[in-house]
């Protein structure tokens, strides 16, 4: 039955679905899984990397996590060409925002313009939705601290924790047995480091299959301070919460520790 209506995104099914829309969910589904965490002096973004390669430049070859703005980090998961469109139509909006008021685009507004974008993809004929999911984490003085979560269809919601890809369903699970209204920045990463490993194939994490994201607040200033965690960062936190990969005797020293 839905071949006769899966073919074009304008038309609608007697049930009164969208196939195409549907169609661009299920392939989140298959995307690495990806975490946001809002803290109370922070939010903390989580991903698990699929294209994995000690040959690539980790800083210029981003796969889940992007600035948008100097207050919004993004974590994505789905089509990575389709999410790179949408992170530049979002850091474009962004700066116009920036060059006409002087200020940092309000973090619902980008949310908003992004999210309009994407739902006119599902309005026209001759189109596609975007085959991408996104996760929002920002910061403005008016709301402070805000995470929200976007679908292909243009739809949005904020959240305290929310999951997307691969295994969403057992890593929300456990972010609501675990999470806490005064949770701390530190400590969401330790949680969503803990909560990847579940989820993910592997048994053991490290940092080359990994992107982690945080943004925090210059207390003095008021202004936000968005971050993306290095290799080294990232393997800090694996070790400070006992989930970094086990070395082999003899081999302990070659990792260097900052303590």
């Amino acid at each position: 039955m839905s071949r006769r209506y899966d073919s074009r995104t304008t038309t609608f099914s007697p049930e009164g679905r969208l196939y195409q829309v549907e169609y661009a969910m299920e392939a989140i589904s298959h995307a690495g899984t990806v975490l946001g965490i809002l803290a109370k002096d922070g939010v903390v973004l989580a991903a698990e990397k699929k294209v994995t390669s000690k040959l690539l430049e980790q800083h210029k070859s981003s796969e889940k996590v992007f600035q948008l703005s100097g207050n919004v980090i993004a974590g994505v998961a789905g089509l990575t060409a389709d999410a790179n469109s949408l992170v530049n139509y979002g850091r474009n909006a962004a700066q116009k925002y920036l060059l006409s008021y002087d200020d940092d685009i309000p973090v619902e507004q980008l949310v908003q313009r992004l999210c309009d974008m994407k739902q006119g993809y599902t309005q026209f004929g001759g189109l596609r939705p975007f085959g991408v999911s996104l996760l929002y984490a920002g910061y403005d003085p008016h709301h402070g601290f805000q995470l929200y979560q976007s679908d292909p269809s243009g739809n949005y919601s904020g959240w305290k924790a929310i999951c997307i890809g691969m295994n969403n369903g057992t890593a929300t699970s456990l972010l609501k047995q675990e999470y806490k209204e005064d949770i701390s920045v530190q400590d969401a990463l330790g949680l969503a480091a803990r909560v990847l490993s579940k989820t993910m194939d592997t048994t053991t994490l490290e940092s080359d299959k990994l992107e982690f994201a945080v943004l925090l607040r210059d207390t003095k200033s008021d202004q936000p301070i968005p971050h993306i965690l290095t290799a080294n960062e990232i393997d800090r936190v694996l070790k400070q919460h006992e989930l970094a990969k086990t070395q082999e005797a003899g081999s302990s020293n070659a990792m260097s520790v900052d303590a």
